[in-house]
This record gives C-alpha cells, sequence and structure tokens, in this order.
C-alpha cells in the first residue's frame, strides 16, 4: 500500500493543528490541492508535475500548519511546541501530584510532625516541577536547534522532496519526547533522592558505586535510541531487538538488586513503621512487577508495531479516523 504526494502532505500539515480542527482542514486542504492541480491540468500539464508545483505553491507544510493554528508559537517553536506543552500538562497534572504524594506518604511514615510534612509537599513540588519544566525544556531546545524535523536548517527551499516517508505507525515527535522526557525524569529521580528529596536516600548508596551509574547510562542509551527511531522513521524488527536488548539491559539489573535486597536502602527501611507488614518484602515485589511488567509490555508493544509495520497494515492518522499507509519505497 501506498500514498501519494498529496497524501503524504496533508499528513503532515495534519499532525501539527489541533485534532478537534484536523477534519474541516482535511477537508479543506484536499478539496483546495485538487482543485489547483485539476486546473494545471486542464491547462495541459500532467499529473504529476500538476501536484508538484500545487505543493510547492503551499510551500512549508510545518509552516501552513502554525497559519490554520493561529496563534503565536515562539518559546520552543512550531514544530515542536504542541508536545511540549502537552508532555508537561502531563508532568505537572499527572506525574508531579505522585512524586508529591509519596514524599509525603514517606514522611508520615517517619513520623515527621505536620510542619515536617507541609515542609515536604512544598519542597518537592517546588524542586520536582522546577526539574520537570526545566529538564523537558531543555530537550526540546536541543532537539530544535540539533535539526529534528526541522526543513528549515536545510539551508535551502522547502519542495515536496523534504517531505517525510510516513510508513504504518511511524514514531511522532509526541512519542519522541514522551520517551526522552521520562528518561531525564527517572535519571534525575535516581540523582535527586540521594541528594535533595529526603534526609536518608530511598535507595541503597551503595550502588553509587556502578549499579545507579550503570542505570543512568542504560537511560541515556534509551534517549539515543529514540531519536535513532525518530529519524529513521519506521518500526521494523532491527528496532524491536534494539528496543528488547536495552529493556532487558534496564529490568534485568533493577530486579536482580530488588531481588537480593540491594535495591532500597537499609536505613531507609529502617525508619518505616508498617506494623505487621514487612515494607521491604511489599517494595521488593513492587519493584520486581514493575521492572518485569513494564519491560514485557514495552517488548510487546514494539514487536506488534514492528510486526505492522512489516505487513504495511495501515495505521488511523490520529484526530481524521481516516487510515493511512505510506510508501515502502
Amino acid at each position: 500500500m501506498t500514498t501519494s504526494l498529496i497524501d503524504r502532505y496533508v499528513f503532515t500539515v495534519l499532525r501539527r493543528v489541533p485534532e478537534g480542527q484536523r477534519s474541516d482542514i482535511e477537508r479543506e486542504l484536499r478539496t483546495s490541492i485538487e482543485d489547483a492541480v485539476d486546473a494545471r491540468i486542464d491547462g495541459g500539464q500532467d499529473r504529476a508535475a500538476a501536484v508538484e508545483q500545487t505543493l510547492l505553491e503551499l510551500g512549508d507544510p510545518d509552516r501552513l500548519a502554525d497559519g490554520y493554528a493561529d496563534r503565536p508559537r515562539y518559546l520552543i517553536g512550531p514544530v515542536f511546541y504542541p508536545a511540549w506543552q502537552r508532555i508537561l500538562v502531563m508532568l505537572l497534572s499527572v506525574v508531579l501530584p505522585i512524586v508529591v504524594a509519596v514524599m509525603v506518604v514517606i514522611r508520615i511514615l517517619e513520623d515527621a510532625s505536620i510542619g515536617e510534612v507541609i515542609g515536604t509537599a512544598v519542597g518537592t513540588a517546588l524542586t520536582a516541577g522546577a526539574h520537570m519544566v526545566f529538564w523537558v525544556t531543555l530537550t526540546f531546545a536541543i532537539l530544535e536547534r540539533t535539526g529534528v524535523a526541522r526543513s528549515e536548517v536545510r539551508g535551502r527551499a522547502w519542495s515536496p522532496a523534504d517531505l517525510p516517508r510516513y510508513e504504518p505507525g511511524a514514531p511522532t515527535p509526541v512519542q519522541l519526547v514522551a520517551t526522552l522526557g521520562w528518561a531525564v525524569l527517572l535519571i534525575a529521580v535516581i540523582v535527586l533522592q540521594q541528594f535533595a528529596f529526603t534526609e536518608v536516600p530511598v535507595l541503597d548508596p551503595a550502588n553509587w558505586s556502578f549499579w545507579w551509574p550503570y542505570l543512568i547510562g542504560v537511560l541515556i542509551l534509551e534517549g539515543v535510541y529514540a531519536v535513532w527511531l525518530f529519524r529513521r522513521g519506521a518500526w521494523s524488527r532491527t528496532v524491536a531487538v534494539v528496543n528488547a536488548v536495552l529493556a532487558a539491559m534496564f529490568a534485568i539489573p533493577v530486579t536482580w538488586l530488588a531481588a537480593n535486597e540491594r535495591f532500597f536502602n537499609p536505613e531507609w527501611i529502617a525508619t518505616l513503621d508498617w506494623g505487621a507488614t514487612d515494607p521491604l518484602a511489599w517494595l521488593t515485589g513492587a519493584t520486581i512487577c514493575i521492572a518485569v511488567g513494564g519491560a514485557l509490555y514495552d517488548l510487546v508493544e514494539v514487536a506488534v508495531r514492528a510486526e505492522r509495520a512489516r505487513r504495511g497494515l495501515p495505521t488511523p492518522v490520529p484526530g481524521t479516523g481516516r487510515e493511512f499507509s505510506a510508501p515502502l519505497s
């Protein structure tokens, strides 16, 4: 299954406009393009030349999408602004309250006073929130300035040849930034739990001799993998294998450390008073379940995407209800 140049152009525009406007914009844009193409064909041009000339006149689809969106985007740039905004809203409205709640529970279990609990909640909210905003924004700024998904850095005028070669389920900027964002967030948690969040580190400080730097290195590789996958623009068996290796490199050491009671700081565990419940056993089980379950879910998801891409199965275009499949050549 293949898509025409018009399909690729329309999809490139639609990916950066609000979902609620996509159906109307798609209808309007396709009608405009087809009318212009028909007029050129009536004037004696062949269809391929007519399509290319029409798209050249419309210009860079990213800039056209900015016009449809009709709102200024200056902080990060029009390519990544929607994803940057979506990720930050998710982090600050979902992840940050969870982090604050966890720290409050920890302080309560440590028999802290009400003032200390409130101070921990406020301090964690400010510190973690600032780190989330800073690191996510920095990640987007780096992507913006290194030329990922930006046609204007090519140093020449846009042309239809610059349109992405979409394949079924091709990685999107949102997926790229989500992967990078989570990697950065986990690195920040590993570092900050040692130096900022609590008086007694949650994770075993002895592992700074190898395992915590190792896991940080794996998370950095996850970020490199995400950028490589986005630039590659397609899921494949090679991608699935690389993803599986990275998942194993992270999940296996975490599972081993937890199973051998080397994941959590014994001094921190000693501060917990859960009555008849053994906090270490409960936390160990939860850590192993999350590590193994998360890795298996990731393996299956990427393997399914790779198989669908191999078979050329269509994928719905977000917000349009239409199926889209790109040229395999």
